[in-house]
């Protein structure tokens, strides 16, 4: 009797499999966290073994560093040249992404859980983000350059704070949501904060707090 050969998976199988167990791993770290979350669970939602979601992967950490990177080629996938833009276009575009995030709850949650953890000591994800952060703090800061350069204004000592703030609003708002859905518009607070941090920068008015 002839032993019938497994045929090699072909690449777009393993391409879709791979996007599975990203999904699965997503839900399962959004969920319960890297710590908490384990390869076994991600195993049993995709119908694999521990042993087959290691061969994908390689590692857990492996694992952890695909879906942060999913999450942000997501993000940028309908984008020209899959890159942020530049200019005022930017901060379109961080509107239209906090509008987006409100119809994928799983993303945002994995995101706003992976993030928050990746504080802890010796977490895997934390040069992710450090990186990350830093990345986009640059992005904003030169969005903002380039919008007072158009406009022949001089770049105010506030670009700084406003890049962080930016940031910090939308994560912040993310998590309220999270918490109780109801509670705000995900889209309208976001876009409303971004407006204003644009605006405080392009065209100052003395603090309604001093």
């Amino acid at each position: 009797m002839t032993e019938q050969r497994r045929q090699p998976r072909s690449r777009p199988e393993t391409l879709a499999r791979r996007r599975d167990i990203l999904d699965a791993a997503t839900e399962i770290f959004g969920a319960k966290g890297f710590t908490g979350g384990t390869l076994q669970e991600i195993a049993d939602q995709v119908g694999m073994t521990h042993a087959g979601i290691l061969h994908h992967f390689g590692s857990k950490d492996a694992l952890l560093l695909q879906v942060l990177q999913h999450r942000d080629e997501t993000d940028v996938a309908d984008l020209e040249e899959q890159h942020i833009p530049d200019g005022m276009d930017l901060f379109r575009h961080l509107v239209r992404t906090a509008f987006a995030n409100a119809e994928r709850p799983g993303i945002v949650q994995a995101y706003a859980v992976l993030s928050a953890e990746s504080v802890t000591d010796g977490h895997p994800g934390r040069e992710f983000f450090q990186k990350r952060y830093q990345t986009l703090r640059g992005e904003v800061a030169a969005a903002f350059a380039l919008v007072c350069a158009e406009r022949g204004i001089r770049e105010p000592e506030t670009v700084a704070y406003a890049s962080t703030a930016i940031l910090a609003v939308m994560d912040g708002l993310q998590v309220q949501w999270l918490l109780d859905p109801t509670a705000l518009d995900l889209g309208r607070a976001s876009e409303f904060a971004i407006e204003a941090i644009v605006a405080s920068v392009l065209d100052p008015v003395p603090s309604p707090l001093a």
